[in-house]
């Protein structure tokens, strides 16, 4: 089977519930839409506004709380909200890329220890963390434990390397500048290969579920996992995937039966988060960012802004200032849309306002920087 790339768009975003809100909970978004990257604290907040029909953010606090969501270093290196029962075959899947980069950074390298020092560190660690530590617990732990300090670079290491979730801190959105772990309830096999390969078995079916049809090399880039571990675990789920032709003949993978509306289904304009998901789940990232946006977009020191996502692909960027939301499209958009655009900056203002206007402040700087717009319009909350 063929399908092209208007298809591949609008089959994202159906299954990242992009095509319309749907009536589900937090928990259940979550899971459907696979993982939410999260270092920025309001960021999963907005991605679940855009997604849920009616959304309470105090429903993502409690679930977080609770830990039926947790936060933690996964996929990419980078932190992500996922759904509770997905967090050990993700962690186990992402263990030989983790361990290798944690253990392998230059920071870990120059603290003097061994990886062999790192796993009973870890064990350690673990117990330790049976309740919420603050980073300030965990170093005079470290130090205790060594009988020296460890440097804070090697500390960042180990904690990234090591099952811990992040504990919910308070503030406007549930996480603060002020650290806080906790060990994992659902405790992975770490430095198990077989554990590793069945877990990442499991992560591609979620990725599929979540953001299919995909390329190997779109699987790779999700996680940041080496490819020959993907094509392994490919070809170990032949029978339970489908195979697709995409643009340019590229061979895609999915599901049978998995989400795969017409091309032509109506796409509403978004006001994306930073950072959201979509936009960094793929090798081939043209699937909704043009070729041409992408640097405008993802900036580089690698921050990605929030962007206007219209007819399912970027169309600009937007901020909260003063006045409204201030959105600026990379080319003209069509009067309608700029009305759908301005009914969706009310719902966000008034989201938004009821927590932390100003969420995204500290990132200002790019647009005196400089965003180049064909079309600037403040939008308001009138």
């Amino acid at each position: 089977m063929v399908i092209s790339a208007r298809a591949l768009n609008r089959a994202t975003l159906a299954r990242q519930l992009l095509l319309r809100r749907e009536p589900v909970g937090a928990v259940e978004a979550v899971r459907r839409v696979v993982a939410l990257q999260a270092q920025q604290p309001a960021s999963p907040y907005v991605a679940l506004w855009n997604r849920v029909r009616g959304f309470d953010p105090a429903e993502l606090d409690a679930a977080l709380a609770d830990r039926r969501i947790v936060k933690a270093t996964l996929m990419r290196l980078t932190l992500h909200m996922v759904e509770v029962e997905d967090y050990r075959g993700f962690r186990e899947a992402m263990e030989p890329t983790l361990r290798s980069s944690r253990l392998g950074d230059a920071r870990f390298r120059a603290s003097g220890l061994t990886g062999d020092d790192a796993d009973a560190l870890v064990a350690g660690l673990l117990s330790y963390a049976d309740r919420p530590r603050g980073s300030a617990e965990l170093g005079e732990w470290f130090e205790q434990r060594l009988g020296r300090p460890l440097e804070i670079g090697a500390q960042r290491m180990l904690r990234q390397y090591a099952p811990l979730w992040h504990a919910p801190t308070g503030g406007p959105w549930s996480f603060t500048n002020r650290l806080s772990y906790v060990a994992s309830a659902r405790r992975p096999a770490l430095g198990e290969p077989q554990a590793a390969d069945e877990g990442l078995r499991d992560l591609i079916l979620r990725y599929l579920a979540g953001f299919g049809p995909a390329s190997a090399a779109d699987m790779a880039q999700f996680a940041l996992v080496h490819r020959p571990r993907i094509k392994a675990a490919v070809t170990l789920l032949a029978d339970e995937l489908e195979q697709l032709e995409g643009p340019g003949g590229t061979l895609l993978y999915d599901l049978p039966g998995a989400p795969r509306p017409d091309e032509d289904t109506p796409a509403p304009p978004r006001l994306m988060a930073m950072w959201d998901s979509v936009l960094l789940a793929y090798a081939d990232r043209s699937r909704v960012i043009p070729p041409a946006y992408r640097k405008q977009v993802t900036r580089v020191n690698g921050d990605v802004l929030p962007t206007l996502l219209v007819d399912g692909q970027v169309a600009g960027v937007w901020r909260v200032t003063d006045g409204g939301v201030e959105a600026g499209a990379f080319h003209p958009l069509p009067g309608h849309v700029w009305q759908e655009l301005a009914a969706e900056a009310r719902s966000l203002l008034a989201f938004l306002t009821a927590r932390d206007p100003r969420a995204y402040a500290r990132y200002d700087h790019w647009w005196t920087k400089g965003v180049p717009a064909a079309e600037t319009r403040l939008l308001t909350g009138d």
